[in-house]
């Protein structure tokens, strides 16, 4: 509906404050996430829902001096797949925040650092059965990054390509590539772009959408 001036008002997402969640249960405790069934109040109605209880995530699209996406293949079990990826991670370190996961992904997935970094992207990848939180950061100005950690399972295979910007928005409108996070990370980093990167946000803003979800599993 048009305002008063009789333009269209932005569009954004709201937190449902008013939702009360009165009953919060573990289901299931699983080795890298749970599912959690919520009881709660919503038009007039009792409600539950079963959902995977999620800890967040970050992401990074690494982008060179020659407007090339760092990607890889990781075999991923529940799609039987390897699938075109850029580095991403869990946030499961304890009061880490989500540029530093971000820069912890980048070394340990990719074995770069980065002088530059800006908030390229929030998602919720599946908010009808995931609690995932998202944030997807634009690294430039890459170096070799010195750490310890040892990549195992489905990382130990990884092997860092870099493809070109317009490569990887044609392997995406194309069907060639379908991981929604490397989808919506490649098709922002395109648009940003276009506009001259201008919709580039800092690195270092609060998140309370991840806290928001993360504040009320804990109660």
């Amino acid at each position: 509906m048009s305002n008063a001036t009789g333009h269209e008002p932005p569009i954004a997402d709201e937190p449902a404050t008013d939702v009360r969640v009165f009953g919060s249960r573990e289901l299931v405790a699983g080795h890298v996430w749970d599912i959690r069934r919520d009881s709660f109040e919503f038009g007039g109605q009792t409600l539950e829902r079963d959902f995977m209880d999620h800890p967040g995530a970050v992401a990074v699209l690494a982008l060179d001096d020659d407007d090339r996406v760092l990607m890889f293949q990781q075999y991923r079990h529940p799609i039987a797949h390897r699938d075109w990826e850029i580095p991403a991670g869990l946030m499961d370190v304890a009061g880490e925040g989500g540029l530093p996961g971000a820069k912890r992904e980048l070394a340990e997935e990719a074995d770069l650092q980065a002088e530059h970094w800006s908030l390229l992207l929030e998602m919720f990848l599946s908010p009808g059965g995931s609690s995932e939180a998202i944030r997807v950061f634009l690294a430039r100005g890459l170096s070799p990054a010195v750490h310890d950690f040892v990549r195992e399972g489905e990382e130990a295979e990884i092997a860092p390509v870099w493809i070109p910007l317009e490569d990887a928005v044609a392997a995406v409108l194309e069907g060639r590539v379908a991981n929604g996070l490397t989808v919506g990370a490649v098709l922002a980093a395109a648009a940003s772009k276009a506009g001259g990167w201008a919709s580039l946000r800092d690195p270092h803003l609060a998140w309370p959408a991840r806290e928001l979800v993360r504040g009320e599993r804990s109660k």
